[in-house]
């Protein structure tokens, strides 16, 4: 599959990402650990694309989505960064290129995939970035041409990392899990509400989520210095 190479901002580079710019730190560790758990979060299938939301706004879901994404490659996996938050996207702005193009292009126009995906600086990882914020997200998310790209995406990649609207502002997290194999939540501990968290996971639960686990975001120093992620493995019923 030949992708697009991308407009990149010329003498730019992506956004500081913790995985890449500190590999020995507590925190790069803490995401190769969220991989791991992934890899061994289901014992009937492999898991090959991951979908990460949050309760609300500004649990860091996009950051710690963007920093899976190149924990996976560098791991040797083909890996490809889905931006399908069409609402307040961001993966364009870390990675440094434009979004002229990209899923809701996709979704909305007969244009070949190939298209869409833009080469990273990142060996073996490719991004497909929101392309222009759409009047009705929720109705792009929900056509079933969506099905289909999924679909390609799982089959030529060895994991899809998918970034989404948080659940409890709109509903197209909702929509998004039922083309993941898994999701994963993410909160921020200083905002972390039981009651919402709770909500967020009903919501995924009844669109038939497979809710894998959460990552609790922005841990203070005081637990162990520099873990500023940690995952917890969704419990299961016996």
């Amino acid at each position: 599959m030949e992708m697009n190479r991308g407009h990149r901002d010329e003498g730019t580079r992506p956004r500081y990402l913790v995985v890449d710019k500190q590999p020995h730190a507590t925190v790069s560790e803490q995401f190769r650990t969220i991989r791991t758990n992934i890899m061994y979060s289901s014992v009937n299938r492999d898991i090959r694309s991951v979908l990460f939301t949050s309760d609300m706004a500004s649990a860091g879901k996009s950051t710690v989505a963007a920093n899976m994404a190149v924990a996976y490659a560098q791991a040797g996996k083909k890996t490809l960064l889905l931006d399908a938050d069409l609402r307040r996207p961001t993966s364009h702005e870390t990675f440094r290129v434009d979004n002229r193009t990209g899923l809701s292009t996709l979704i909305v126009n007969d244009i070949p995939l190939e298209e869409v995906i833009k080469a990273t600086e990142f060996e073996r990882l490719d991004l497909i970035t929101s392309g222009p914020i759409p009047p009705n997200p929720a109705e792009l998310l929900s056509a079933p041409k969506l099905d289909s790209i999924m679909l390609r995406l799982m089959t030529h990649y060895d994991m899809v990392i998918i970034d989404s609207p948080p659940v409890l502002s709109v509903t197209d997290g909702q929509l998004l899990s039922k083309n993941a194999n898994g999701v994963i939540m993410v909160t921020n501990v200083e905002n972390n509400n039981r009651e919402r968290l709770n909500e967020a996971k009903d919501l995924l639960n009844k669109a038939g989520a497979n809710i894998i686990g959460i990552v609790l975001n922005g841990r203070s120093p005081e637990y162990k210095k520099d873990n500023q992620y940690h995952y917890y493995q969704e419990p299961r019923a016996t």
